[in-house]
């Protein structure tokens, strides 16, 4: 067999074992563009290998620290053949945020030859979605601010506690007491715990989590 027909069969047999292997994985030139996505790769983006070419692979797979990608394209742009890793997150299957990491090795034929990258994808998880927050909900100042009140605090110790002016503190709870009905300090007090705003048996008093 002739060399240029081995090197079509060890190519092809690399090709069956991209496609195949479960971890996620691209070849991609010196600017990031795909040129190559294996199916793992793919799903990650919820798209076929075939819609991923031509793709930034840093738009795919947004990094958490601008600063590590500029670090890398300095050390690409001085030939440097190191390991390279970027902390990531991006849409999954789902529209759930996923984080991981994406670690790219220069690979080429010669040193002389601008080397393509070899991006694999390890997924660490996905991120916690906040809470949602309806149009009237008690914002963390205010949820501060009454479980300051809970446990006794005057308005000139609010504010100092949460960083307001007493007018600002007494501007959050005219607001709360309007939207509950509450006659009073107590009676605001007493519908905080009501709505869940305060949590139940803990001292010194503290708003609740999501």
């Amino acid at each position: 067999m002739r060399a240029d027909e081995t090197a079509v069969v060890w190519r092809n047999r690399a090709l069956t074992l991209f496609d195949r292997v479960s971890v996620p994985v691209a070849v991609c030139d010196l600017y990031g563009a795909v040129l190559l996505a294996n199916p793992a790769m793919a799903a990650e983006c919820g798209a076929t290998p075939g819609r991923l070419k031509g793709r930034d692979v840093l738009e795919l797979f947004r990094p958490v620290e601008a600063g590590q990608v500029e670090r890398i394209a300095q050390a690409l742009r001085l030939r440097h053949r190191s390991r390279y890793q970027v902390s990531v997150r991006w849409d999954g299957p789902g529209g759930r945020v996923r984080l991981g990491e994406l670690t790219a090795d220069p690979v080429s034929d010669s040193v002389r030859v601008t080397p393509a990258l070899l991006v694999m994808l390890r997924v660490l998880g996905e991120e916690t979605p906040a809470c949602p927050a309806p149009a009237d909900a008690v914002t963390p100042v205010e949820s501060r601010i009454l479980a300051l009140l809970a446990a006794g605090a005057t308005t000139a110790r609010a504010a100092r506690e949460t960083g307001l002016t007493p007018d600002g503190v007494s501007y959050h709870l005219r607001r709360l007491s309007a939207r509950w009905g509450a006659a009073n300090r107590t009676e605001l007090v007493a519908r905080a715990y009501a709505e869940g705003v305060l949590a139940v048996g803990v001292w010194p008093p503290e708003g609740r989590g999501c």
